[in-house]
């Protein structure tokens, strides 16, 4: 048969694996021990009759454990799942523990609100949005950062020096050179070369303003058609004016007085009109010869 007194005779004056001695006291590490001290109303082992609170993800379980199943030691704990309103978890824990020692109910109530009242302060902190602090690895920020320019370093020197080698290559330094590959120098040289000037061609429009460009063709034209007649004809005016019979085909600007062809022909009345009959005699002739002027 069970006994407690010699139990805790044992574990306090030989070895507990639970026993914890610091300067502030002896406590117990037990995850089921009520208060967390050591002593002989607190041990969940040396006590039979034993009550608890204890939290699994945020929900609270009351155990219990009593004598009778003392022999089955993977039933020897009762657990009861208490709600989430304090006052009901604390009915519950009444009804339970009704018949059970005072000390037992009065600290496992008081561990249900020390429990309930870190629950909440929980929550308040969760809510809270608070800075994080983030350490940088120095160490190797300067290592990358040092290797990146050993690495550009490096790949301007070698485009340098491929850079140099073609220049030389093309002026024939080194003379005429058989083995090299033709297609790397090839496109090496069309990434160095100057790339050609592309012509932009644009069709656009032709500028019509109120047929303007229409009437100066039609005036040049009128104007070359004037002259031809002038040298074709020359004066002699009268074989226009025997054709009657045909119809005058009149130019839409020559109709204008204000145009270039009856300006011209204007000014040619008028020379004609101006003209001036002259008798002239010789003197050892005696003959005479008319001269207009």
């Amino acid at each position: 048969m069970q006994n407690d007194e010699v139990i805790w005779q044992v574990l306090r004056h030989k070895h507990c694996s639970y026993m914890s001695k610091i300067t502030a006291g002896i406590f117990c590490r037990n995850p089921y021990n009520l208060t967390g001290v050591c002593n002989r109303s607190s041990c969940p082992l040396a006590n039979s009759r034993y009550a608890t609170i204890r939290d699994h993800e945020g929900v609270f379980y009351l155990y219990m454990k009593t004598i009778e199943r003392a022999h089955m030691p993977n039933k020897l704990w009762e657990r009861i799942k208490l709600p989430r309103n304090y006052e009901k978890a604390l009915e519950i824990i009444d009804q339970n523990l009704m018949y059970w020692p005072k000390f037992l109910v009065h600290k496992a109530k008081q561990r249900l609100t020390k429990m309930t009242q870190m629950r909440i302060r929980m929550r308040k902190l969760a809510l809270k949005t608070r800075e994080k602090v983030v350490t940088l690895p120095r160490k190797e920020i300067k290592r990358e950062s040092r290797r990146e320019e050993k690495a550009i370093t490096a790949a301007q020197l070698e485009k340098n020096i491929e850079k140099e080698l073609v220049e030389r290559v093309m002026k024939g330094t080194y003379g005429d050179i058989y083995n090299y590959h033709t297609d790397a120098f090839n496109n090496f040289i069309e990434e160095y070369e100057e790339p050609e000037y592309e012509v932009e061609r644009e069709y656009v429009e032709g500028y019509d303003e109120e047929g303007e460009e229409e009437d100066e063709i039609e005036d040049f034209s009128g104007q070359e058609a004037l002259l031809d007649g002038d040298e074709i004809g020359g004066d002699d005016e009268d074989d226009s004016s025997d054709d009657d019979d045909e119809p005058a085909v009149v130019h839409r600007k020559r109709g204008r007085p204000d145009s270039k062809y009856n300006l011209k022909k204007k000014e040619k009345d008028a020379k004609k009109k101006g003209r001036v009959l002259v008798e002239v005699e010789d003197e050892d002739s005696g003959r005479r010869q008319k001269a207009t002027l």
